[in-house]
């Protein structure tokens, strides 16, 4: 029965987070797919340089709930078994999200970086681990003016703090489990940024992408 739960939970965490609210927002107000403008991303930073910042709040509302979502779900899901197994349950959902935003089945597979969706599950996780990494992401961003460093630099922070919290406070090693998997796809998906920032071509908050 919990292998069932666990495997149900792998597929619906994966499903929820592939639904691309990027690309239906972009549609739905000026009829294009913002994947093929700017970054290539399906996510709140791409969708506000090609449609507007309006549009980019919504989708960042969306995308951070389907993480939050998730999670919850799962706790509600394994209550009733034993705690280790509602905390992996958990881990399960959470990343599954990440995963199916990065890689939504739904549009081909070319999805967005995972930030927003992975903050939201962390949040529901750990509110103290999402505030430093929200604070760590806001620092950096603000700092340098790249959304992209501060996304970099917030998945880090983000397996440093859950390996300090749940070691130093014998937290649940599926939380740190979660961070490990989490942090790595998210650094991946931002490799083109990467190598923009490192050419000193990354685009600045601020600037916006010319949409024909």
């Amino acid at each position: 029965m919990i292998a069932l739960q666990f495997i149900g939970m792998v597929v619906i965490g994966y499903l929820v987070g592939a639904i691309p609210f990027g690309v239906i927002i972009g549609k739905m107000t000026r009829g294009i797919d913002v994947r093929e403008y700017g970054s290539g991303s399906m996510g709140m930073t791409n969708v506000m340089r090609t449609v507007g910042a309006k549009a980019g709040l919504i989708v960042l509302i969306f995308d951070v709930f389907k993480g939050a979502g998730v999670v919850a779900l799962a706790w509600a899901v394994f209550y009733s078994a034993n705690h280790d197994m509602v905390y992996w349950g958990q881990m399960a959902g959470g990343a599954s999200a990440v995963i199916g935003h990065s890689w939504p089945i739904y549009i081909g597979f070319r999805g967005g970086k995972g930030i927003a969706t992975a903050a939201g599950a962390i949040l529901v996780l750990s509110w103290q681990v999402g505030l430093i990494c929200l604070a760590v992401f806001l620092l950096m961003a603000l700092a340098f003016r790249y959304i992209s460093l501060g996304s970099i630099i917030a998945a880090i922070a983000l397996v440093v703090s859950m390996v300090v919290f749940f070691t130093c406070y014998s937290g649940p090693a599926a939380y740190m489990a979660f961070s490990l998997v989490v942090a790595p796809i998210v650094i991946f998906r931002h490799r083109g940024n990467i190598k923009r920032l490192l050419a000193g071509t990354e685009s600045k908050i601020g600037q916006k992408v010319k949409v024909k």
